[in-house]
């Protein structure tokens, strides 16, 4: 059994559409084949109930944003998800347009109805783009991020913008300029970051799905945290015109759900080649949505054959033995549904950490240095333009910004280039050979998200190395470019109904179908296991 502790029985008020099936207590089973024929039950999605439900007129658009909505004004006092509320008279104007044209019979987009929330470092032509920075205070985009305006296009509903770390550098929201996030499982904790806002808001059910973006973690790890679907896709797969460059060799957007089919549906949606993104490949989007069988109709063993590596350095010294725990736990359930599980060794996996912040530092540096007040970012009252650039820049970032500016800064400077920048970029190139020969000989890899469930707030604030250090299961896989899955797999102790455990599945380049396909398959047969937090399980209580 994966998980000591029992889930809240309790359901949400809301409608039934928006919320997870009700169990009791967290287990992973191998799902055996009916004994009847039972109808065909579709794939658990909010994003396809949605579509059904507009398209049968069992319930409107209107409806939908109304009740999320609610929702977010019930609990944003508590959670701080969102730096910006779109106004609800822009939503549901929107809601009806969608209405209306249901009603006239007219052809709506996958993500009709849909309401999405987008991290505060994407671009949004109707609504502020500050990237949690004092330095972008009130600052509009004169366009929309490709991806966003990929989700407008095909019905969805932009419901506001998230919470995040400056520029996305950080790893619990607390670096935001503005607000720190709590987590919905127990608002003491962090949600975790750089993405904590869009995580929270989804595990919250503040909205259907959110887009965050992951330069080292910062989807895969508030996903654990908050106990959610977060997909990192490959490099290159999905369009980074109109986000803010953090590390551009890393960066990529990423997509939250509470299912794996909601993850999947949005990625197909904003993936894809864009003539604006030199990065951004031209290879074929496949139908993600053609791996979301029904439960009803898997085998008994519907992953057999399946190679499956366990990172051995992720479960060593230093990781909770609570979550070693949920992962061995995964990997036997992986064992049930007809993988084959083995141990293996990436003997350069601990190098990653080092190189990564050594590489995102110095991109940073170069980056940032557009935000002078001049260029870009708001502008200081000065006598002179030296003092101009440096007050601006004083005033406009923040501590960890700075900090990160000074390190790659170092790296990147005369004399130290070759001993810094140079060598990390030769381990960059020896963890992604690594990577290669691991997925040669098996189909996925898994680890943890995280060597821990989510901390207290302000527990590792003043002990950056410590915050550092808890990126280690996440970086290798931007070095290498490469797609992982991290979905809720169990508990552990702690907060009021225990904290969720996310299982970290790698897949090779532009494989995100096989891992969809797989992690759709585990969630479907993780039996009486309900990751909806306390904060929404009794809605009087806010």
């Amino acid at each position: 059994m994966l998980a000591t502790l029992q889930p809240p029985r309790t359901l949400s008020r809301f409608p039934l559409y928006l919320t997870s099936r009700p169990v009791t207590l967290c287990t992973l089973t191998a799902q055996s084949p009916p004994s009847t024929s039972p109808p065909t039950q579709p794939p658990h999605s909010q994003i396809l109930s949605i579509r059904h439900s507009l398209l049968t007129r069992q319930v409107t658009a209107v409806q939908l944003a109304e009740s999320h909505l609610s929702r977010l004004r019930l609990t944003e006092t508590h959670l701080k998800s969102f730096l910006h509320v779109s106004d609800s008279d822009v939503v549901l104007r929107q809601a009806a347009l969608l209405d209306q044209r249901i009603a006239s019979g007219e052809e709506v987009g996958p993500l009709a109805g849909v309401v999405v929330g987008v991290k505060d470092n994407i671009c949004t032509a109707d609504m502020p783009s500050t990237g949690g920075s004092r330095v972008l205070e009130g600052y509009r985009p004169a366009y929309d991020a490709t991806a966003v305006r990929k989700i407008k296009e095909l019905g969805g509903i932009v419901v506001g913008k998230t919470n995040l770390d400056e520029f996305g550098m950080g790893s619990t929201t607390e670096a935001s300029a503005f607000q720190v996030t709590a987590n919905p499982w127990d608002v003491s904790r962090v949600p975790g970051g750089s993405s904590g806002g869009s995580a929270a808001a989804v595990s919250a059910r503040q909205c259907v799905v959110s887009l965050g973006s992951d330069t080292g973690g910062s989807v895969r790890q508030p996903a654990s945290f908050c106990g959610v679907v977060g997909l990192k896709p490959t490099y290159g797969r999905v369009s980074r015109y109109g986000l803010m460059a953090y590390a551009s060799s890393l960066d990529v957007i990423g997509c939250f759900g509470s299912s794996v089919a909601d993850t999947g549906i949005l990625l197909h949606a904003i993936s894809g080649h864009d003539r604006l993104d030199a990065t951004s490949s031209k290879r074929e989007v496949p139908d993600f949505a053609s791996q979301f069988a029904s439960i009803n109709l898997l085998e008994s063993k519907p992953l057999k054959g399946l190679r499956v590596g366990v990172i051995r350095e992720t479960l060593d010294e230093g990781v909770d033995t609570g979550v070693i725990s949920a992962i061995r736990g995964a990997a036997s359930h992986l064992e049930e549904l007809g993988c084959s599980v083995t141990e293996i060794s990436l003997p350069s996996f601990s190098l990653g950490l080092p190189a990564y912040y050594i590489l995102a530092s110095s991109e940073s540096s170069s980056n940032l240095s557009r935000y002078d007040g001049v260029r870009y970012g708001n502008q200081a009252v000065a006598d002179e333009l030296n003092s101009l650039y440096g007050d601006s820049r004083a005033k406009g970032f923040g501590p960890e910004v700075k900090m990160r500016i000074l390190m790659g800064t170092y790296g990147l400077s005369a004399g130290y280039y070759d001993a810094y920048y140079k060598h990390a970029q030769q381990v960059r190139t020896i963890i992604r050979k690594s990577f290669k020969t691991a997925l040669d000989e098996n189909d996925i890899l898994i680890s943890p998200a995280a060597p821990s469930a989510a901390y207290k707030i302000g527990e590792k604030i003043d002990d950056p190395l410590a915050m550092y250090a808890g990126d280690i299961m996440t970086v290798n896989v931007n070095l290498a470019g490469l797609p992982a899955l991290v979905l809720p797999c169990g508990f552990v102790e702690g907060g009021t109904a225990g904290l969720p455990v996310g299982l970290q599945m790698i897949g090779a380049a532009f494989d995100e179908e096989k891992l969809l396909k797989v992690g759709h398959i585990f969630e479907q047969t993780l039996q009486n296991c309900r990751f909806v937090p306390p904060l929404i399980e009794d809605d009087t209580a806010w």
